[in-house]
């Protein structure tokens, strides 16, 4: 007898409906002392930075332009290029710096090349920041303009700085640069429109909305068209992914054309592309492992492509717990004895109260005792410093959205037992239940069993 087909009126099977995560333009801003939004910076670190902008455009001295190697710090330090062009520096006089797969800007080998330049204005630009000596040795001036977390103190010695991390919604280091920049002269729209948006998408995805406080782009938009200017923030951003780390690539061609559709023709970036897609899809497909609080989705991975940060915002999207609130994805193979790591937070988390903070909650755990320290084994000794003062200052590092960091093996491995990395919360005694029934006890004298069965079977 055939099964009878359903009722073509049957109701869909109810789908768990996904978390409202509202529009990242109506974040709630904060105020200035008149009563004004404070936005996308402190006005203070605003104005400081366009009077140092215009210094440099007078002076016509030897400028260093260090920007990061994404899509956001590119076109910050592109937008900045074409500025102190359009103000009348000479183009010879203008030299960027990009840093060495795993090097930041404190590192002394990036220190040595800077000064190489002899530059007398130095802007640093996306590069995250942090306290330590001045940039380079000999005198300088330098800038700082930037987004991610941090605090008054958390900038190289006598840089001035401007820092959007604390004025929501939070702009990119390349919306902040254009709306610095293009107060300053009358073809900075025209000529950086593209390069704020492609960076800006590059950080907050292209879903966003270009809606106040945020600048209206839609002229732009249309222009170049946001298919187009989408799929220049993948080309743009798949250089530094790769394993080569051709950046230069990906700078020459954002700053040598006017039209975007060109970067999407680069023979390099294309070959690029298809190599981080490759790595990407062979390493997304990793089971994760959850921290025994459930707080924790760990994806362990070994690559010399960058692909940790793709595939942790891909698994963000997925991933859904009541308790869940960071995804992890760590990578063993992008550099020789270190880990690399990039967190984000769920979908499911991102409209919860309080706020899931990724960079206290990474610096929690390592404030933690190591489980082996516990042991009588003797593994661990007392005499070691904490985890967290171990970890350096590569470790927690970015936005408290979207943190990662660079650590040695090690320190990783304590970190992930800390976390209790794929250890399971001991079930329940199922015989404590008060409305389980217990099977009845075996008794002891019962003389009919399977064994005398065969036994007696075997005789006949």
């Amino acid at each position: 007898m055939k099964r009878s087909n359903p009722p073509t009126n049957a109701e869909p099977a109810s789908k768990k409906p996904r978390p409202t995560v509202p529009d990242y333009h109506l974040t709630p801003s904060v105020k200035e002392q008149d009563g004004s939004i404070q936005w996308p910076a402190p006005s203070s670190q605003i104005k400081i930075v366009q009077e140092f902008i215009l210094e440099c455009a007078r002076a016509k001295a030897t400028t260093l332009i260090v920007p990061d190697k994404d899509a956001d710090g590119l076109s910050s330090g592109a937008i900045l290029q074409h500025t102190l062009r359009l103000l009348g520096v000479p183009p010879e006089l203008i030299h960027v710096h990009l840093l060495t797969k795993g090097n930041t800007v404190h590192s002394e080998p990036e220190r040595v090349k800077m000064a190489s330049h002899k530059p007398q204005f130095i802007f640093v630009l996306d590069q995250g920041s942090r306290s330590g000596p001045p940039l380079i040795d000999g005198e300088h001036k330098s800038i700082i303009i930037d987004h991610h977390f941090a605090n008054e103190a958390d900038f190289p010695e006598g840089a001035a700085f401007v820092n959007a991390c604390h004025s929501p919604p939070v702009a990119t280091s390349s919306l902040l640069t254009y709306l610095l920049c293009e107060p300053l002269h009358p073809g900075v729209q025209e000529r950086c429109d593209w390069l704020c948006v492609v960076g800006t998408h590059g950080d907050l995805g292209n879903t966003l909305k270009w809606e106040p406080p945020f600048p209206d782009m839609k002229a732009c938009l249309k222009k170049y068209t946001k298919k187009t200017l989408n799929d220049v923030v993948s080309a743009i951003n798949a250089p530094r992914r790769a394993a080569s780390y051709d950046v230069v690539s990906a700078w020459n061609a954002l700053c040598e054309t006017t039209d975007p559709s060109s970067v999407l023709k680069n023979p390099r970036l294309l070959e690029a592309r298809q190599e981080v897609s490759a790595e990407v899809e062979r390493c997304t497909h990793t089971a994760p492992k959850f921290s025994l609080d459930g707080k924790i989705a760990v994806f362990r991975i070994k690559s010399e492509c960058q692909v940790h940060p793709v595939i942790a915002t891909r698994w963000a999207g997925h991933l859904s717990s009541k308790l869940l609130e960071v995804v992890m994805v760590a990578n063993e193979g992008y550099l020789e004895g270190k880990v690399n790591f990039s967190c984000r937070i769920p979908r499911s988390a991102r409209a919860r109260e309080p706020a899931v903070d990724i960079i206290q909650s990474l610096k929690h755990y390592a404030s933690l005792k190591d489980p082996l320290e516990d042991e009588s084994n003797g593994t661990v000794t007392s005499e070691k410093a904490p985890l967290i003062d171990r970890l350096g200052a590569d470790f927690a590092r970015g936005h408290v959205q979207a943190s990662g960091g660079i650590v040695n093996v090690d320190e990783f491995e304590e970190l992930m037992r800390i976390m209790r990395i794929g250890e399971k919360a001991p079930k329940k005694n199922e015989d404590s239940s008060p409305t389980k029934k217990k099977k009845p006890a075996i008794d002891a004298g019962q003389k009919n069993s399977i064994t005398g069965y065969f036994a007696k079977a075997s005789q006949k």
